[in-house]
């Protein structure tokens, strides 16, 4: 995949991770998309490592999608763990 779907995949994986877990959260689109992005490559790579399976094919694969949905879910809990304790100190 280019460069172009992984951003793609990032922005709408990050998305629909936000969805699920609806809450504030002190990032913008950007954040979003970053958090997709290595979302994406978390998931694949979790999906390897644990499962034993190529979890990032290509962009119309459903494996693809829910590699980096979960990957982005773990990463937005992990996210706003570290965001969350900045703001109540602060």
């Amino acid at each position: 995949m280019g460069i172009i779907a992984w951003i793609l995949i990032g922005l709408l994986a990050g998305a629909i991770a936000k969805a699920l877990m609806p809450g504030k959260d002190p990032g913008g689109i950007i954040i979003t998309m970053l958090i997709g992005i290595a979302g994406g490559l978390l998931g694949g790579w979790l999906g390897k490592v644990v499962l034993g399976v190529d979890a990032i094919d290509g962009f119309f694969d459903l494996s693809t999608w829910i590699a980096a949905v979960v990957g982005s879910v773990i990463l937005l809990v992990l996210y706003r763990l570290v965001t969350g304790n900045r703001s109540r100190h602060a």
